[in-house]
């Protein structure tokens, strides 16, 4: 996925929050996210709110007061990830890696943690 792709998924998501009707929410299942944080794209602030993210890999991503609420993080590979004060309450994190990941400030009230990677954390 490249950086116009994301932008474009993180559009039509924005419009599927306010009608969904509109819009679609976004599918980044099994996406490698690496290589667009390395070209410059940015999840800080992003408003990802019940997005699939079901398998993505988010290694070392910046997703600093990103809006994840009620996002599908299954499995998910955050390690290292800056998530420092971002909002994953009710998310599902079951078997995700967060080992590393910075978790200050970051709201994981109702979140499901079963069986994920915590070692390292910063909380």
């Amino acid at each position: 996925m490249n950086t116009q792709e994301l932008a474009k998924v993180l559009e039509l998501h924005a419009m599927w929050l306010r009608d969904p009707q509109s819009g679609e929410r976004a599918n980044l299942r099994e996406a490698d996210l690496r290589e667009v944080y390395f070209l410059g794209a940015n999840l800080e602030g992003a408003d990802l709110s019940g997005a699939n993210l079901r398998w993505a890999n988010l290694e070392g991503a910046n997703l600093r007061g990103a809006n994840l609420r009620g996002a599908d993080l299954r499995w998910a590979n955050l390690e290292g990830a800056n998530l420092r004060g971002a909002n994953l309450r009710g998310a599902d994190l079951s078997g995700a890696n967060l080992r590393g990941a910075n978790l200050e400030y970051a709201n994981l009230r109702c979140a499901d943690l079963t069986g994920a990677n915590l070692e390292g954390r910063k909380i």
